[in-house]
């Protein structure tokens, strides 16, 4: 079984998302987010129109009737770019009502729905689970993008310690892999087994290897090129 992420944990992280963002108003909803050339608004446009396509793809794994994530990867960046320039109180509502979707739709699976195969706009087939995992991964890694507070070292423990050995994996699944080996000075934690030694803490491991920081925290950082993972 692929994890489901409780619901319980993606509630609180967009809880605490919609916290920060409800301190900006419509100038500094106009700012530049940590994300290259997008403002905040992008980033709040974004994690909304993710969860609705989160919720048509959990809608898909539940009733078997075809209900893609985005019409395609043009169609969804337009409608982030569409969406950036709203006032802050209308890109606050759309990120809480897109969110109260995803949860309803969360709720509405059947045990056995989560492991029915979907796909994704990247054309990727996975099981709808996956769905779940990148929901809580996009709530916490964008709060840090909106550059309002929050920052990688805020991420929960748990999720810091569940991801990081993942993300490590992943790159040494990738053709030409950099083959690293991370250590976690704040837990003691070692993923990976290469060559690329690199040590800090948990979070801004993890931060580093998401592209959120150029890594400058860690040992063992500078001078690594990292692909763009996420």
């Amino acid at each position: 079984m692929t994890r489901v992420e409780p619901l319980a944990a993606i509630t609180a992280a967009t809880r605490g998302l919609l916290a920060s963002a409800e301190r900006l108003d419509d100038a500094a909803m106009r700012a530049p987010s940590l994300l290259p050339g997008w403002t905040r608004g992008h980033v709040l446009t974004h994690v909304a129109r993710n969860a609705d396509g989160g919720t048509r793809l959990l809608t898909w794994a539940r009733t078997g009737v075809e209900s893609r994530e985005y019409p395609s990867v043009d169609a969804r960046a337009a409608e982030i770019e569409a969406g950036a320039g709203r006032p802050a109180a209308v890109l606050v509502a759309d990120v809480r009502d897109s969110a109260e979707r995803w949860a309803e739709a969360y709720a509405a699976m059947p045990d056995d729905a989560w492991e029915r195969v979907v796909q994704w706009t990247s054309g990727a087939r996975r099981p709808a689970a996956r769905a779940s995992d990148a929901r809580l991964t996009e709530v916490l890694t964008h709060h840090v993008d909106l550059d309002a507070g929050f920052g990688p070292a805020d991420w929960p423990a748990d999720y810091v310690a569940r991801m990081l050995p993942n993300i490590v994996a992943s790159y040494a699944r990738r053709d030409a892999a950099l083959r690293l080996r991370v250590h976690a000075t704040d837990t003691g934690a070692v993923h990976g087994d290469g060559e690329v030694a690199v040590s800090g803490p948990a979070s801004s491991l993890l931060a580093w290897l998401m592209g959120r920081t150029d890594g400058r925290e860690l040992t063992g950082a500078e001078g690594v090129a990292l692909p763009f993972l996420y």
